[in-house]
């Protein structure tokens, strides 16, 4: 049974976590490096611990200094979020070595199914359907790629076997690419992961994401809550997220669902995860990848089924059964989820870091925000551009994009540049709206065209001086005009006491 939960994160998904543990009923801890001192997580949190400098690698990288904390402040478990440690299999296996409790999937699976040609074996051998490439878990070098590029035929993925986001990865269209392709995807991979394996996949074209999310108890039961399509993305990063799909209809759903249960238990997995799947434009799906962590946008599946999935993975940590049976997962409207990300658009979305000089997030029917700032917050240069996550639901699709447009317009954030402009174009692109998207819509069907109003600038800029000449010339009148009636009435009435 839980009572202390150490949050090994930060940002908006600590705080998703911290909620979570208090509307159960357990403490929270929260660790923070020295730019993250005055974060909502750390405020938020029963108690705080500083764990390093601002760099990751110094901090919440640092599983050692993690675990160090949760011992000492009597924590009995650590729940590590996304991102940073969350597939971590060695780090996995030293929390439980400590005597803490994990709250994510068994080291086993996520050393499995983080290696993506262990993976691609596991799930053959479970009659997962598989996109055509190479499936030896060896070693490969580059002639051997080479050869099998043409068995394979372009244009082909390269992939990091090891990677994830899109890091060393290339697409090919030509032998002659070839060479360069793997040398560049080794390199990366390297870098990145420590592990310059690659592997190669027929690119599958017009393809759709499509995801399938799972819950797995300690007891051999697992369900599935339905998929989100995660088509729209850049560089192979999502940027926004949907549940249900457009395209996937109920016979599709149970049999994608049917599948992903099934690999599931094949790795014996429990706690949250995520299978992964492209989906052509035949409607045949075809195995990518396992995410053995809880995602950044399992917020749109929560709103469609109801079912809290960070409490549930708090459950299972504590050894309970899973609450629901695969009978009782009803999906039920359509919700939308925005990443906002400090970026420029305008920009090839270059990162922009700053202060929050103001900031208004959106409410209303249906509108849930999943945030890590606030007014004041530094968004710094060393870690995601993610600030927060902007997620509605509607009555249908064609509601929660009014809704999400909406929204999108009520969301105003001074101080740093973000992507809110594109969202909102996106939100009016008739393909969009028509559900005609893949995962190359950004590239190849869609511009982002909205450029300032020089007029509007300069307008913008006089009127932000005028406002600031203003609030300057009030401040001396009021530092001029002596102490207040109010200050003054207080000096009275502590003379008055001191007489007494």
């Amino acid at each position: 049974m839980l009572k202390k939960v150490l949050v090994a994160n930060r940002g908006e998904i600590a705080v998703r976590i911290v909620r979570a543990c208090q509307e159960l009923g357990y403490e929270a801890v929260a660790i923070y490096s020295e730019v993250d001192r005055m974060a909502p997580h750390v405020r938020m949190a029963q108690e705080a611990y500083s764990v390093g400098p601002a760099s990751a690698l110094e901090s919440y990288l640092r599983g050692d200094k993690i675990i160090d904390i949760a011992k000492k402040c009597g924590a009995d478990s650590i729940h590590p979020g996304y991102g940073f440690l969350s597939e971590n299999s060695d780090f996995a296996e030293a929390v439980m070595d400590a005597g803490l409790i994990w709250i994510g999937p068994p080291p086993n699976a996520i050393r499995l199914m983080g290696d993506k040609l262990k993976a691609r074996e596991t799930m053959a051998a479970a009659n997962v359907p598989l996109v055509p490439g190479t499936n030896q878990s060896k070693v490969m070098g580059d002639e051997e790629l080479l050869a099998a590029a043409e068995d394979i035929g372009f244009p082909l993925l390269v992939k990091a076997a090891a990677g994830g986001g899109g890091k060393g990865m290339r697409t090919v269209h030509r032998r002659e690419d070839m060479p360069e392709a793997i040398r560049t995807a080794r390199r990366e991979a390297r870098a990145s992961f420590g592990d310059d394996r690659v592997y190669l996949e027929k690119l599958i074209e017009q393809a759709r994401h499509i995801e399938i999310q799972i819950l797995g108890d300690e007891h051999g039961n697992v369900i599935h809550l339905g998929e989100r399509e995660c088509s729209i993305q850049r560089r192979h990063q999502k940027l926004i997220e949907e549940a249900p799909s457009p395209v996937v209809d109920e016979t599709l759903r149970q049999k994608m669902g049917a599948i992903a249960v099934e690999a599931a238990k094949s790795v014996n997995y429990r706690s949250a995860g995520t299978m992964e799947f492209v989906l052509d434009k035949d409607k045949n799906f075809y195995f990518l990848e396992m995410n053995t962590r809880l995602q950044v946008e399992h917020p749109v599946t929560e709103m469609v089924t109801g079912v809290d999935i960070v409490k549930e993975m708090l459950r299972i940590a504590s050894g309970r059964r899973l609450r629901y049976e695969q009978s009782d997962i009803q999906v039920k409207g359509w919700s939308i989820e925005c990443r906002i990300l400090a970026e420029d658009p305008r920009n090839n979305f270059m990162p922009s870091t700053g202060r929050l000089i103001g900031l208004t997030t959106p409410t209303g029917p249906g509108v849930r925000v999943d945030g890590g700032i606030y007014f004041g917050s530094e968004i710094t240069p060393y870690y995601d551009s993610m600030m927060a996550k902007l997620i509605v639901l509607g009555e249908s699709r064609g509601e929660a994009i009014l809704r999400m447009r909406r929204a999108l317009d009520e969301f105003r954030v001074t101080g740093v540049t973000t992507i809110i402009p594109l969202h909102i174009q996106l939100m009016n692109s008739t393909r969009f709206q028509a559900g005609q998207i893949d995962t190359t819509f950004l590239e190849k069907h869609f511009t982002f065209s909205q450029a300032p109003d020089p007029e509007l600038v300069r307008i913008a800029a006089i009127t932000a001086t005028l406002v600031a000449h203003q609030r300057n010339q009030r401040a001396i009148l009021l530092h001029q005009a002596g102490p207040s009636p109010w200050r003054l009435y207080g000096r009275r009435e502590a003379l008055d006491r001191r007489l007494r």
